[in-house]
């Protein structure tokens, strides 16, 4: 009877007291977090439940497993294994723990600073940071896993004798990766590029999207996801659209004719913005950039407080100028001239023409067809 109570009651009781001891610990985190709901730290922090009770469990069974007198010809394997549980669910446990205390700075920043790059900026560096960590402890962890292994410490002294060799071969092999993971640090602390910022990349223009040690994906106005190395933005010039401010000028043309009314144009132009919410109200103005023997080229500046804003406000005001020429100044359109040349005076044609009918040359009537 003791053979079987003894076990039951050893195993049995450290499940109950790590279920008791989890329970009463999510209940305070619980009421901690009602109180103070200022912070999320409390709240954050309940996420770590279960690596937190693997903890417990495993503290208690690895303790108290001599005891329960169970599977004696197994107990090195049993108490190795569960020593591996420990580690892992503590290296688990610590980086929820880090995750919800730099989670935690990083919205009382968010809440205090109202600067949008700023805030950018630090979202960065700490979703970095936070991978950082989580690798450093991963790493930590496996390597006191493996040193639970006998085996394994007898090559660790042959490993470290030639240490120089292999660090050799490893940075050689792994040269573009380690040159990758430190263009994510200068990318994260050195501002050049950040979650959200409006980017333009081999001729896409998109948004940051995640940001890694050793990739960066942006994800384009159609909602694709271009997806390159970290070492580009280090080593090749591209267009950061949010850096400095995230307002914009937009440009907007029209091919018109020499007779457009542009006096007429600028008034339209400023009641079209009036009507479009994206324009923010800094400047607008349109002014004629060049002509040629057939039309004018006029261009309108506008702008909007970031990239999408002033799309939405181009469009806005192409359209909107396109429609009110057409119907009240159609002649402002493009033309193609189909008039008959003026011929040269004195010349034997010109002379027969004048003979044939009453019309000079240079009267001849003009026809025009629009384009």
């Amino acid at each position: 009877m003791e053979n079987v109570l003894r076990p039951l009651i050893v195993l049995g009781g450290s499940v109950v007291l790590t279920l008791l001891i989890g329970w009463a610990t999510d209940r305070l985190l619980r009421k901690a977090d009602e109180r103070q709901t200022e912070t999320p730290l409390w709240g954050l922090l309940r996420r770590g439940r279960v690596p937190y009770q693997l903890v417990l469990c495993a503290a208690l069974l690895r303790g108290s497993y001599k005891q329960a007198d169970l599977l004696q010809e197994h107990q090195v394997t049993v108490g190795r294994t569960l020593t591996l549980v420990l580690i892992g669910s503590t290296a688990w446990l610590i980086v929820r723990i880090a995750a919800a205390i730099v989670d935690t700075s990083f919205t009382r920043f968010a809440r205090v600073h109202r600067d949008p790059a700023r805030v950018r900026r630090v979202r960065t560096q700490v979703s970095l940071i936070t991978r950082v960590v989580a690798a450093i402890v991963g790493v930590v962890a496996v390597a006191a896993m493996l040193l639970t292994f006998p085996a394994m410490r007898a090559a660790g002294a042959s490993l470290l004798a030639s240490a120089g060799i292999l660090g050799i071969v490893a940075g050689v092999a792994a040269q573009s990766t380690l040159s990758n993971m430190f263009a994510g640090f200068q990318i994260a602390f050195g501002d050049m590029v950040r979650l959200g910022d409006t980017v333009v990349v081999d001729g896409e223009w998109g948004t940051v999207d995640e940001i890694t040690l050793t990739f960066l994906s942006v994800r384009t106005w159609d909602e694709r996801r271009i997806t390159m190395p970290v070492s580009y933005f280090t080593s090749k010039p591209f267009e950061n659209w949010s850096r400095g401010g995230a307002q914009m000028t937009g440009i907007i043309f029209w091919h018109l004719d020499h007779t457009a009314p542009m006096e007429a144009m600028r008034e339209k132009l400023r009641d079209l913005l009036r009507e479009c919410p994206a324009w923010d109200g800094r400047a607008c103005d349109l002014c004629v950039t060049d002509a040629t023997p057939s039309t004018m080229e006029v261009r309108a500046l506008v702008t909007a407080k970031d990239a999408d804003d002033v799309w939405k406000v181009r469009v806005h005001v192409r359209e909107g100028m396109v429609r009110w020429l057409a119907e009240h100044h159609p002649y402002a359109l493009p033309r193609v001239n189909t008039a008959d040349a003026a011929l040269p005076p004195g010349t034997e044609a010109a002379r027969r023409f004048q003979d044939g009918g009453p019309r000079r040359a240079h009267e001849a009537p003009r026809t025009s067809g629009r384009a």
